[in-house]
C-alpha cells in the first residue's frame, strides 16, 4: 500500500510538467489554480466513482496491475486534459465518463480479473473522457500546470482510496465469499445507469 501512494504521487509530480507547457505562465496565481484543479475531480460523483473503482479494480487483479492500472489511468487521463486545453474537439465527453462507472461497476460486481494489459487499455479509454472533462475546465486567469498537478493529486489520492477499499472488500469476500464485489460493484454500476441516462435523455 505504502509503495502504492508512493508510486501515485511520484506519477502526479511527473505529469504536472506535461500539463504546464500547454499554458505556461501565470505563476504568481498558482495556487488558486492547484486548488481549482484538486477539487474538481473531488466535487463531481462520477469522477468520483471511476477513480475510486479504477482502484478497487487494481487490486482486484492484484500484482503488477495494483500499480499499473492506475497510473495508466492518471497517464492517458493528463493527455486528455492537454486535449481540453488545446481546445481540440471531442465528442461524448459526458456519456463516456458515465459509461467508464457503469463498466468497471460492472467488472468489479462479476469479481473478473482481467488480463493487466486489457485493464490498463480499458481504463486508457474511459481516462481520455476524465481528463478532456478536467481539461475544459482550466481557469483562463490561472496556471494551468498548477490546476493539472490538483487534478493529477486528487485522482492518484481517489485511486489508493480505491485500493485500500478493494482490500476491505476482499477481506470480506475471502471470509463470506464475492458479496462484497458484487454489492460494491453493482452500487457503482447502478449509480453510473443513473447517470448515463441523465447524460443522453
Amino acid at each position: 500500500m505504502r509503495k502504492l501512494l508512493s508510486g501515485l504521487t511520484f506519477a502526479a509530480a511527473a505529469l504536472a510538467p506535461a500539463v504546464a507547457l500547454a499554458h505556461p505562465g501565470h505563476a504568481h496565481d498558482g495556487g488558486a489554480g492547484f486548488v481549482h484543479g484538486f477539487l474538481h475531480p473531488i466535487t463531481g460523483l462520477d469522477h468520483i466513482l471511476a477513480m475510486v473503482t479504477v482502484g478497487i479494480l487494481a487490486y482486484q487483479i492484484g500484482g503488477r496491475a495494483l500499480w499499473l492500472v492506475p497510473t495508466t489511468f492518471m497517464a492517458v487521463m493528463a493527455a486528455g486534459g492537454l486535449l481540453g486545453v488545446a481546445g481540440v474537439s471531442f465528442y461524448f465527453v459526458e456519456p463516456g465518463i458515465a459509461a467508464s462507472v457503469v463498466v468497471l461497476g460492472i467488472i468489479v460486481a462479476l469479481a473478473l480479473k482481467p488480463p493487466v494489459a486489457l485493464a490498463m487499455a480499458l481504463v486508457a479509454l474511459f481516462a481520455v473522457f476524465h481528463g478532456y472533462a478536467h481539461g475544459i475546465e482550466v481557469p483562463l486567469d490561472g496556471s494551468a500546470g498548477a490546476y493539472g498537478a490538483g487534478f493529477l493529486m486528487a485522482t492518484a489520492l481517489l485511486h489508493a482510496a480505491g485500493v485500500a477499499f478493494g482490500m476491505l472488500v476482499g477481506r470480506l469476500s475471502a471470509a463470506q465469499g464475492p458479496i462484497g464485489y458484487r454489492l460494491a460493484g453493482s452500487a457503482v454500476a447502478l449509480t453510473g445507469l443513473v447517470i448515463l441516462t441523465r447524460a443522453v435523455v
